[in-house]
């Protein structure tokens, strides 16, 4: 294909907390770029990953699950989400068969406004046991102002091609906006970061991984080794202690299975140091959310 006939845009996921954004965005790239947890609201970035043949190039946007603010944080949160109905060619709507409207009308008033076409996505139909696809769709083509409807697994890669082959449907003929060889616009250190916090969901319980963010501060990196300083900072001393553990073997157990897993991704061997801080009340405060890298 010439240049001239090459395709490029951006294709923004969107949805409520935990219907599979994240998995959908890794699976269509087959990379894990979006940290993944049972728990909701575990994406708090836009986080690019780009797709890149020969004839086009798809820039694909994870957000954060769409939701009401209750302090900074979500905030922030949703103003990415607000920016990726601004620059989107296609808007993939992500949604499952056990979500409902509440809380995101005024969103989906947005999304319907924005002028791009929209792909209504359905997921996690392997767990249709109820058969409540039907229903479920009809409820959200009547509030969705979709150019398709299309029931997928992202966890089983069930009609990911389709839904691949309706975005390149739409994709407007455009120059790469990134170089061929880039898979995202974030560094090293902030998917080290995000391996993290991933290991931070799924290990400990209640509000924990909701009061917690990383830093990584010290980021070297050789050809056979990368070695690197990390900062877990939570709201309250209390959270200190639980983060690290009895002896600190449970800050060691999430420092153990990040290093595992930033290995697989770095493809080296990774000298990984972990510590605790307190940050009293991030969540609620701009100039430390800033400092966070919330800076929307």
């Amino acid at each position: 294909m010439s240049e001239s006939n090459h395709k490029a845009g951006f294709v923004n996921i969107i949805g409520k907390p935990n219907v599979g954004k994240s998995t959908l965005m890794n699976a269509l790239l087959g990379e894990k770029l979006s940290i993944i947890s049972s728990k909701a609201q575990t994406t708090r970035h836009r986080i690019l990953g780009i797709m890149n043949e020969p004839e086009y190039q798809i820039v694909f946007s994870d957000t954060p699950g769409m939701l009401k603010p209750k302090y900074e944080l979500h905030k922030s949160m949703m103003s990415f989400v607000n920016l990726s109905l601004e620059d989107a060619d296609v808007i993939v709507f992500v949604t499952d068969l056990f979500e409902d409207d509440a809380d995101i009308e005024e969103i989906i008033q947005k999304i319907n406004a924005a002028g791009v076409p929209v792909l209504l996505l359905i997921n996690k139909i392997d767990l249709n046991k109820d058969e409540k696809l039907q229903e479920v769709t009809q409820y959200w083509q009547e509030r969705i102002q979709a150019v398709e409807t299309i029931p997928v697994s992202a966890l089983e890669n069930f009609n990911l091609q389709k839904v691949l082959q309706e975005i390149l449907d739409r994709m407007p003929v455009h120059p790469p906006f990134y170089d061929k060889d880039e898979l995202s616009d974030r560094p090293e250190r902030f998917f080290a970061s995000e391996i993290i916090r991933e290991k931070i969901f799924t290990q400990y319980k209640k509000e924990i991984p909701y009061s917690t963010e990383v830093r990584v501060e010290e980021f070297e990196e050789t050809d056979q080794l990368i070695r690197m300083r990390a900062i877990i900072y939570v709201e309250r001393q209390s959270q200190k202690g639980i983060i690290i553990g009895d002896k600190g073997n449970a800050l060691k157990k999430v420092g153990t299975k990040a290093r595992h897993e930033m290995e697989q991704f770095f493809g080296k061997k990774v000298f990984l140091e972990t510590y605790v801080k307190v940050e009293e009340n991030w969540r609620k405060n701009k100039n430390k959310l800033r400092k966070f890298g919330y800076d929307q």
